[in-house]
């Protein structure tokens, strides 16, 4: 390693993979953004919108199911014009807004660069 190779890697970075607890907060901030979405373009969205993050599919679909079980989203299949199959879409429960927006701010406070624990939480106040 050499000094150059420092100044290329903050020129392009590798991606940061973001785990299922930060996975679940970014699936919520673009469901209550954009409203009812699908796996693919959640995907798709975070590479087009949040470089350098991803997340894996692992990772989302868990979070996916985890807010499922929580309540928190559900999900339907829609049918769509000139595709094969239906895709499966997710939105917010209404009567879980609150908890989704909360959640949600999680997000763009990791996206804001403090992401200790104690700072994200105590940054929520008794919102939580």
């Amino acid at each position: 390693m050499d000094v150059q190779d420092i100044y290329q890697y903050f020129q392009n970075p590798p991606p940061i993979y973001i785990t299922k607890e930060v996975g679940v907060c970014y699936v919520l901030s673009v469901l209550l953004e954009q409203g009812d979405s699908y796996g693919t373009a959640l995907l798709q969205k975070i590479r087009a919108s949040h470089s350098p993050y991803r997340i894996s599919d692992t990772v989302l679909y868990a979070a996916l199911n985890f807010l499922i079980g929580e309540e928190i989203i559900c999900g339907y299949w829609q049918n769509e014009a000139g595709r094969g199959r239906p895709r499966r879409m997710y939105q917010i429960i209404e009567t879980k807004r609150k908890e989704a927006e909360k959640l949600s701010r999680l997000w763009a406070e990791y996206l804001g660069g403090d992401r200790s624990a104690d700072s994200l939480l105590s940054r929520q106040g008794a919102d939580l």
